[in-house]
């Protein structure tokens, strides 16, 4: 039996086509009841973004500070940068190298709910504590929730504080981060995961850590494999913080008392969205540097003749 030739029927390429791309959303849509689903494809912008950093195109633009481990017992080459140190729009984790960040799980703040299914509980996560840095301001809102619950906020730890000698820190707030703005985690297979700054690491460990989210967001991105005492070694995570006001929801604009991950994550995403459109202003991914590249070369070149 003869194929029919695409080129001689547009209306058959066209269904064919059409069929493609319905697969292609179906694939991608959220199922109800498994939040492991729930991640956005990641725009892009933002993935030139992604791919530049891990193509040694961009790298860090601008170190903020360094000396971070994102392994326990890897090496201490992880920084804090960002696209603009005297007026800074975002601030992102580069290991360098090509390299970015893991992500390990943090079951600080409350537990319990419907989504509890002990993947995080106290026996399972060795620096266990009862509540995230920004308990009070969570408490201020009087929204019915007394902290961030590591089971359905998608909070990322962000910023590194301590007082050991010689212990590296960090503190995002100095260039515009605010306490509970939404930031945004692209992990390897193009998903995008919109969190909130939620908690910061300390110097209860042997290193100054990054690195490390709810157990909300890391199954967003993994499963359920993810638990308080496994996480994902891979240094392909990218995490993003933006600075200013409008990158905090505050009291209304999120639904701080959800009681599961999947209606917290679609309260935030309008606002993450809208974030990660405007880092279409920040040059730092491969597609910036290939136009600067060929605009260099052209005035090279036009130089050249002008002589």
């Amino acid at each position: 039996m003869s194929t029919a030739n695409p080129m001689r029927y547009p209306t058959l390429q066209f269904c064919r086509r059409t069929f493609g791309t319905l697969l292609l959303f179906l694939a991608a849509t959220p199922t109800s009841g498994d939040s492991s689903f729930l991640a956005s494809a990641v725009p892009q912008n933002l993935n030139d973004f992604y791919q530049g950093l891990k193509d040694r195109v961009a790298s860090c633009q601008h170190s903020l500070a360094g000396g971070f481990y994102s392994i326990d017992d890897g090496t201490n080459t992880t920084s804090y940068c960002t696209n603009d140190p005297h007026r800074p729009s975002i601030i992102y984790l580069s290991g360098g190298n090509g390299t970015l960040s893991n992500m390990d799980v943090d079951c600080d703040g409350v537990q319990g709910g419907s989504q509890d299914d002990g993947r995080c509980s106290f026996g399972r996560s060795p620096d266990y504590q009862d509540a995230t840095a920004f308990r009070d301001l969570i408490q201020s809102f009087k929204v019915g929730i007394s902290d961030l619950n590591t089971y359905v906020h998608p909070y990322v730890v962000f910023g590194n504080s301590g007082s050991k000698p010689g212990w590296r820190t960090f503190d995002p707030t100095d260039y515009g981060v605010r306490p509970l703005s939404v930031m945004a985690v692209v992990c390897p297979g193009n998903k995008l995961v919109y969190g909130i700054w939620g908690d910061t690491n300390g110097d209860d460990g042997d290193n100054p850590m990054v690195g490390e989210v709810s157990i909300a967001l890391a199954t967003a991105c993994w499963g359920k494999n993810m638990t308080g005492d496994s996480g994902y070694d891979g240094m392909d995570v990218l995490y993003v913080a933006f600075t200013g006001e409008d990158a905090v929801p505050g009291k209304d604009g999120a639904d701080w008392a959800a009681k599961d991950y999947d209606s917290f994550e679609r309260s935030i995403q309008p606002l993450g969205e809208k974030l990660v459109q405007r880092m279409r202003g920040v040059a730092v991914g491969r597609k910036a540097i290939s136009l600067w590249a060929v605009a260099g070369g052209a005035l090279a070149g036009g130089l050249w003749l002008a002589s």
